[in-house]
């Protein structure tokens, strides 16, 4: 049993591990999603506070996890790749729920000013990333002092954020937009808030436990394999980390949480940034931000670019698009395949 935990794993066992978190991970999400609408309304922080913090901060266990376990088992590019890789790959799931959403693009639909201060605050985390790697290679106590100052800025952002009572301006009402508005109907009525946010934490634990196992079946992969840690990490790790976004967004749309939907991927992005500290305060062999690579700082900017183009179509709300999809869309698709592409040879 201890050789299973700390052994590397064969090739089909590291796959089997990938499917079965997948697949429990894809049904769990599903619940989150009734959770997490119904304590949004509850507590009365509204689907994209709630989503992007709390919802989001379930949604990325598993990868805060599979960072923190790649990078203490020494292979921080592996650590790195998963972080950022999970935020372009999560960053699709706005284009799948789109897809879900009939009637008129999300991105219209779906206005919210706190949801494009999340998304700024995700540029600002991910360029602060850039600048570590770049900095000079100093630690303290193990730790280098660039995740101390992205820990302050997700803190001083999400303070902004929540401050907006009375916001400067808003977004244009049309007959296509779906405001925050609690639902009318409360579909766990029988059942106290401290039991949902209960099984809300249970759920969350499973997550965990997800993570801690398809980060180990990554570690396995590269070292039986021989594969690219930037590819395996960007690319196997951070879909199945993204899996959790992905299909509380598109169930968030089939029950016409709109707001939720977006704020779950934008938050949880949020969050995946700082997985980057996490990998930082696993890893013993120095910064991780200096032990990344060529790919690493490649999916960073990556992400970056597809985080600028989210924001924008959030901007600009196309009612219509490009083969039912907004402009940003196709290019988030376009910018993603292509970084996929640049990996893999």
């Amino acid at each position: 049993m201890l050789d299973f935990v700390t052994g590397i794993w064969s090739v089909p066992v590291a796959l089997v591990v990938f499917g079965v978190a997948g697949a429990l991970t894809v049904v769990f999400s599903i619940r989150l999603v009734g959770l997490g609408d119904t304590l949004a309304d509850r507590t009365g922080w509204g689907e994209a506070f709630f989503g992007a913090v709390f919802f989001g901060l379930v949604t990325s266990l598993s990868g805060i996890v599979m960072t923190g376990v790649s990078a203490a088992a020494g292979q921080p590019e592996l650590a790195y790749s998963n972080a950022v890789g999970g935020i372009a790959v999560q960053t699709l799931a706005i284009v799948a729920a789109d897809l879900a959403y009939r009637r008129v693009n999300l991105e219209h639909a779906a206005a919210s000013g706190q949801n494009l201060l999340f998304g700024t605050l995700l540029i600002v985390l991910l360029s602060t990333a850039l600048l570590g790697s770049f900095s000079p290679e100093v630690t303290v106590l193990g730790v280098h002092p660039v995740s101390v100052v992205m820990v302050a800025l997700y803190l001083g952002g999400l303070r902004l954020i929540r401050a907006q009572e009375e916001p400067m301006w808003r977004a244009v009402t049309t007959k296509d937009t779906r405001e925050d508005q609690p639902n009318e109907q409360d579909e766990f009525g029988n059942r106290s808030g401290v039991s949902l946010g209960l099984e809300f934490a249970a759920i969350a634990g499973i997550v965990v436990l997800g993570g801690w196992a398809i980060a180990r079946a990554a570690e396995s992969l590269v070292v039986t394999t021989g594969l690219n840690a930037g590819f395996v990490g960007g690319v196997f790790m951070g879909l199945v980390n993204a899996l959790p976004e992905t299909v509380a967004a598109i169930a968030a749309v089939r029950r016409g949480a709109l707001t939720l939907a977006v704020a779950a991927v934008i938050g949880g992005n949020c969050l995946d940034a700082l997985n980057l500290v996490v990998g930082d305060l696993a890893f013993r062999g120095g910064s991780l931000f200096h032990a990344a690579g060529a790919d690493q700082l490649f999916l960073t900017t990556a992400a970056l670019l597809m985080t600028a183009v989210l924001l924008g179509g959030l901007l600009i709300r196309q009612r219509r698009g490009w083969w039912r999809l907004g402009f940003d869309g196709i290019l988030l698709a376009a910018i993603y395949a292509s970084a996929v592409l640049a990996l893999a040879f």
